[in-house]
């Protein structure tokens, strides 16, 4: 059986939340969603659960953090080329993101940008090229 990851993250607003991650190809599994949460899945090993704050609270007795003045975790999602990190961007920005809280990265082997979705946690676009990179490691 193959492991899959579940992120989950506190939410402000759960809407809000659920529209951003479905701009950004996301997949709402309705067996997991309700009220209080949503699940989205990314890809047949990984899915974002999106909880109220209410409902996260019934996981963890510790506080929960302001993603917008802490950094908590840097998310990254691969895509398929190099327009396709642009690409994602624009949507995660119409979705409400704000474009580029980190720097954005071109090694030409490799290229990334982040957005913030609307409780300030980072996710990364990464595209890269392997065998590009494995060329550069050749030469080194």
């Amino acid at each position: 059986m193959s492991k899959m990851i579940f992120v989950n993250l506190p939410v402000r607003d759960l809407a809000a939340s659920k529209a951003f991650y479905v701009a950004l190809g996301g997949t709402v599994n309705p067996q997991f969603t309700n009220d209080l949460a949503a699940c989205l899945v990314i890809s047949d090993s990984a899915a974002v659960m999106l909880l109220t704050h209410e409902h996260y609270r019934q996981f963890t007795s510790r506080p929960i953090g302001d993603a917008r003045r802490d950094s908590q975790m840097l998310l990254a999602l691969s895509v398929d080329t190099r327009g396709d990190v642009d690409a994602t961007l624009a949507r995660a920005t119409a979705a409400g993101g704000r474009t580029d809280p980190s720097p954005a990265q071109d090694h030409g082997f490799m290229a990334s940008r982040s957005v913030e979705d609307p409780d300030g946690n980072i996710i990364e676009f990464v595209w890269m090229d392997a065998a590009a990179h494995a060329k550069t490691l050749e030469k080194a």
